[in-house]
Parts: structure tokens; C-alpha cells; sequence
């Protein structure tokens, strides 16, 4: 695939914009389109201010406090039963050997609300905010993925569209219907598009009457989409647009029961089998127009709202999925002993479940940092919501794989339970956007946003005595960032006095950030679209940056709250930032020509592969 295609892809897919920048080989900024706007688009993320080099402390400190004391009630009085329903009910082993979800356990989880967690209550629901809900989430994952991913499937994909789109009527009609016992499913996958989610085929057409849509397509590896009644379905239509006929994606509510819904048999899938995936299939369907769900033509904003809405959620329950594994670890080291000594008490075991308790706390700190920006209203929080999902899913797999090590030939058995937990999550890096287009989408939108602001200065220096201020802000922010101050980012007063060297670092490094993200975009200009290894270094930079000020800000609050894991927590910190500044200290390097060489031997290397059909030297014998 093209790079620029792929690009357009992650756009698309990840919801994006589509104005790129370009940026001239004499350091001149323009707008890829012919109305951009006269000044850059103002924003409170963390992440989207790394790329222009600067430290934007207000959505990372504090550590989000969301919850009202209510909450915090409710919330007490709803994970001990929830946890001891999983406990004493749920069979995991059970759901996996026989490929669904026991009878039993599914009416349990209806009966204690677990379907409709954020529905309002007048509607049939718990009304949960997003910070409760991933707590509850947490719970699951500790527990069983394949049963989370059919609660996840129905609520935070399947009906979250009516939730966040919904008309009020379409509100009243179907959010009652959720919570009773109709499930739901989240319909976009085809044949033909995974991450080129542009390139559906699903087609609904308005019939002569006006008052129907008429629904044809098919739709692979969806989840619930053998029991889902209730389906957010995606679809080409077709639009009249500045006098042209051209097709824009709307999202339909479409139920079963409207005739012509029909699924295939469930897939056979190598974890989270107990889950429902179908491939759904959709034949001369009529659709009323009361169902279109946020306005003809403005499906990918519907899908990728849904998309980024949820993805806490992934982080909350690869949170817990990290905790049990841990846990299972930690208690055989504490007790197995081999060459006179408990495997605890070995070097390289102590280190083996440091990292992986860091891991477990870095994600946790991401998912209750991203559900509490969102609580409290922020609404840039989409790289940061796909920063915690990737982190999550790559995370839980070391976890977890460290977890087999530890165990060592216990771990291989299937009584553990660890062998279906690593099956199950190697989907956690393929859903829901893959990670490595998350990754493009981040770098991409950083680079946007830099971009933006790098046109409003070129433009400034035009008329320079009409922006004076601005012209000198930026002359500041350079001064600064030669001679190595992260002026203008005191963190002192937020961060526990043990960490402030670290938040130094940390300030320091989104100052040379900033840099060798302009030096990129001098570099490339628009060319940087196919530039896909240098994207993802800035992405991988991006997330070292984020994860790092989401721990320093958990550990300086349970230092300032006195919490008994204080200590633990600012060592977790510290351990961590030493390391992820490290790795962004090296990103200039990793831009410089002798590391581009090695990525392009590379890319030669694997494009000579894939044309080999495999590897193309033979053994060393020939033989």
C-alpha cells in the first residue's frame, strides 16, 4: 500500500482531518487546501502541544479528581459485587472450552446492570460517568476479556452511537431496549476494508418514497453479530454535492427484525472465543429515515466519535488484565524455590516484575487519566485516548508473556489460565483502529497541529508590526529551547518534591521535541505523509512523553493524599520517566541520516521479501 494511501487510511479510520500541511523546502508554511484558516486552531492537550515543544500542563496537573463523593459511594457499593460475581459465577475456562458464554452467567450480568453501565438511569441504565465505568471495566478484564469484549461490543461501540448521536426519540426508543436484554453490535468491518474504513461497499439507497432507506451489503468479524438485535450499521449513500452525485458514509440504527438481517455461523478465533463474531449480511433492508443516526453523510464522524469515545475503556480493562496476571506472578516467585532461594530473590525476577509492575501502573494512570479529562468536559483528548490504547494492548502482551516466564513450565499449562489470557489479547492490537495506525494517527495529527502554528508565525513575520506579540512569544520559546530551559513550565507546585527532576527532564525534553518536529516538517514538507518510519519515531516519542507526565502526576497525588502506596507509586514514577526521557532524548538521532539509511535498507529489505513471496535466500547448503 502507498504511503500517502495509508495515511489517508489512518485519516479516515482514526478521524482525523483531511487538511494536511504542506510546508516548502525554504521554511514557508501553506494550507493544503485554499481556506485555511487565518489563525491555528487553540488547544489544552498535552500531546497536541508536544509537537510545537510545549509543555501544556493543564489536562495531565493534577491527576484528574472527577468523582463526586456519590460517585464514589456508588462506585464502592458496585465493584464488590461485580467482582464476586466473577469470582463465583463466571467459568472463563468454561466460556473458552465451549466457545460462548453460559446461559447463567449472561442473565447475571443483565440483572446486575453490566449492559448499561452509562445509559441514564431514567432510560433503563446505571448512569455511570467514565471514570466509574472504567472501574467496573477493570474488574472484567481482570477476569475474563472474551466476556468483556461481548459487554464492550454492545455498549461502548454497539448503542454508544444513539448515546452520543441520538435524537431523543431514537434515545427513548432503543436505550430502554439495550438495557432489557436486546444486544447490540457495532457494524463497519468489510470484506475489502479493515483500516480503510473509506473503502466500505455497504450501500443504502433512499427509495421512491422518501420514507425508507434501502440497506445493501455485508459486514465480517463482528462482535455479538449473531445475537445483536440492535445494530449500528455504516453505509455508502449517495448525496448531492456542489451540483455532483458523490457517496458519504451514513450510520443507520438497523434492527434484525426489519427483515432481510441475516449472519453467518460464529468464528472460529484463537482467543476471546467465547465472544459472538459473526459476519453479518444485509439484503434489500428498509431502513426507516428516522433511523439515520447523526445526519446523512456524516458517518465516519459518528463511527470515529464512537471509536474514540470507548478506547479508555480498552486501557481500564488491559489495566486489570496487567493486575491479575501480576498478581499470579508475584505469589509464585514469593513461594518457589529453586537453588535454595525463593525465585523472588533473584536479580533478574526482581526485575521481571518491576517492569511489568510499571507497565500495569503506567496503563492504569493512562485509562483514569483520559475518563477524567473527559468527565470534566475536555474535548481534545483523542491522542491521548489512542496513546492508551496502544500502550494498553502492547503492555498487556509483555505482561502477561512475562507472567508464562515467571511461572515457566506452569505458565504453559492451560490450568493457570495465562495460556487463554495471551490468546485473547493478541486481538487487543489488531481492534478498534490496529496500533499501527494509531500510531501514524497521532504523529500525523501532532504534525497537523504544528504545521497550523507554523503558518500563523510565516504569515505574522509578512506584517510583523500587526503581531508583534506573537512574533516575540516565539522568539522567547527559541531562545529558551537553545540553551536548554523549559521556561514557561514550572512544575514544582504540582509535582511531589521527590519527582521534580524528573518533571524537569521531562520539560526539557518537549522543548527538543518541538524541535525535531519543525526539522521534520522543513525536512519532508508534505512528502513526510510517506515518510512512515520517521512518523512512527515521533509517535513513539509521543507516547514516552505522555505516559511519563500521566505517572508523575498519579505518584505527586498519592504523595500529596498520603496514600500508603506512595512511596511504590513515585518509585514506579521515577523508574519510568528515567527511561521514557531517555528514549525521547535519542529521538534526534534516530532522525539523523545514518539511522533514515538503516530505515530505508530496511524497507528495501522487507519490500524484496514480500516480492520473493518469502524469504529469498535458500539454506546455506542449497539443499
Amino acid at each position: 500500500m502507498k504511503g500517502t494511501k495509508l495515511v489517508a487510511c489512518a485519516s479516515r479510520c482514526i478521524g482525523s482531518s483531511n487538511r494536511l500541511i504542506a510546508v516548502h523546502s525554504r521554511g514557508k508554511a501553506t494550507a493544503a487546501t485554499a481556506e485555511a484558516p487565518r489563525s491555528a486552531r487553540q488547544s489544552t492537550s498535552f500531546t497536541l502541544n508536544l509537537f510545537r515543544g510545549q509543555f501544556e500542563p493543564s489536562q495531565v496537573f493534577p491527576f484528574p479528581e472527577p468523582l463526586s463523593d456519590d460517585q464514589r459511594q456508588m462506585l464502592t457499593e458496585l465493584v464488590p459485587p461485580v467482582e464476586k460475581f466473577f469470582q463465583e459465577v463466571n467459568d472463563p475456562a468454561k466460556n473458552d472450552a465451549d466457545a460462548q458464554i453460559e446461559d447463567g452467567t449472561l442473565a447475571g450480568l443483565w440483572e446486575l446492570g453490566a449492559f448499561g453501565l452509562q445509559v441514564p438511569t431514567e432510560l433503563g441504565g446505571l448512569g455511570l460517568s467514565n471514570t466509574q465505568y472504567a472501574r467496573l471495566v477493570e474488574v472484567v478484564g481482570a477476569h475474563d476479556l472474551g466476556v468483556g469484549i461481548t459487554l464492550g461490543a454492545h455498549q461502548s461501540i454497539g448503542f454508544k452511537g444513539v448515546l452520543l448521536f441520538g435524537d431523543p426519540q431514537q434515545k427513548a426508543h432503543y436505550l430502554p431496549r439495550v438495557t432489557g436484554g436486546e444486544y447490540a453490535a457495532f457494524c463497519l468491518t468489510e470484506p475489502s476494508s479493515g483500516s480503510d474504513a473509506g473503502s466500505i461497499k455497504t450501500r443504502a439507497v433512499l427509495a421512491p418514497d422518501g420514507k425508507h432507506f434501502i440497506l445493501n451489503g455485508s459486514k465480517i468479524w463482528i462482535s455479538n453479530g449473531g445475537i445483536a438485535e440492535i445494530m449500528t450499521v455504516f453505509a455508502q449513500t449517495p448525496i448531492e454535492k456542489d451540483g455532483k452525485t458523490v457517496d458519504k458514509v451514513t450510520a443507520f440504527i438497523v434492527e434484525r427484525s426489519f427483515g432481510g438481517v441475516s449472519s453467518g455461523p460464529p468464528e472460529n478465533k484463537m482467543g476471546i472465543r467465547c465472544s459472538n463474531t459473526t459476519e453479518v449480511y444485509f439484503e434489500d433492508v428498509k431502513v426507516p429515515v428516522a433511523n439515520v443516526l447523526g445526519g446523512v453523510g456524516n458517518g465516519f464522524k459518528v463511527a470515529m466519535n464512537i471509536l474514540n469515545n470507548g478506547r479508555f475503556g480498552m486501557a481500564a480493562a488491559l489495566a486489570g488484565t496487567q493486575r491479575s496476571a501480576l498478581r499470579q506472578a508475584a505469589e509464585h516467585a514469593a513461594t518457589r524455590v529453586q537453588f535454595g532461594k525463593r525465585l523472588c530473590e533473584f536479580g533478574s525476577v526482581q526485575e521481571k516484575l518491576a517492569r511489568m509492575a510499571m507497565l500495569q501502573y503506567v496503563t492504569e494512570s493512562l485509562a483514569y487519566m483520559v475518563s477524567g479529562n473527559m468527565d470534566s468536559g475536555c474535548q481534545d483528548y483523542h491522542l491521548e485516548a489512542a496513546i492508551s490504547k496502544v500502550f494498553a494492548s502492547d503492555s498487556a502482551w509483555t505482561v502477561v508473556d512475562e507472567s508464562i516466564q515467571i511461572l515457566g513450565g506452569m505458565g504453559y499449562m492451560k490450568a493457570t489460565g495465562l495460556e487463554r489470557v495471551l490468546r485473547d489479547l493478541r486481538i487487543f492490537r489488531i481492534f478498534e483502529g490496529t496500533n499501527d495506525i494509531l500510531r501514524l494517527f497521532v504523529a500525523l495529527t501532532g504534525i497537523q497541529f504544528a504545521g497550523s502554528h507554523l503558518q500563523e508565525l510565516m504569515r505574522a513575520f509578512k506584517n510583523p508590526t500587526a503581531h508583534l506579540g506573537l512574533i516575540f512569544s516565539e522568539a522567547g520559546k527559541r531562545a529558551t529551547r537553545a540553551v536548554g530551559l523549559a521556561r514557561g513550565a514550572d512544575l514544582d507546585p504540582l509535582v511531589a518534591p521527590e519527582l521534580r527532576g524528573a518533571a524537569r527532564e521531562l520539560a526539557r525534553r518537549v522543548l527538543e521535541y518541538g524541535a525535531c518536529v519543525e526539522a521534520t516538517l522543513r525536512k519532508y514538507g508534505r512528502g513526510v505523509l510517506d515518510e512512515q518510519l520517521v512518523l512512527n519515531r515521533l509517535a513513539a516519542g509521543a507516547i514516552d512523553a505522555y505516559t511519563t507526565a500521566a505517572v508523575l502526576s498519579r505518584a505527586s497525588r498519592a504523595q500529596r493524599l498520603q496514600l500508603p502506596s506512595a512511596q511504590h507509586e513515585m518509585g514506579l514514577a521515577e523508574s519510568w520517566a528515567e527511561e521514557a526521557t531517555e528514549r525521547m532524548g535519542s529521538l534526534a538521532g534516530a532522525l539523523a541520516p545514518r539511522a533514515l539509511r538503516h530505515g530505508q535498507r530496511l524497507t528495501s529489505l522487507g519490500q524484496a521479501v514480500a516480492e520473493a513471496g518469502g524469504q529469498p535466500s535458500r539454506t546455506p547448503h542449497n539443499v
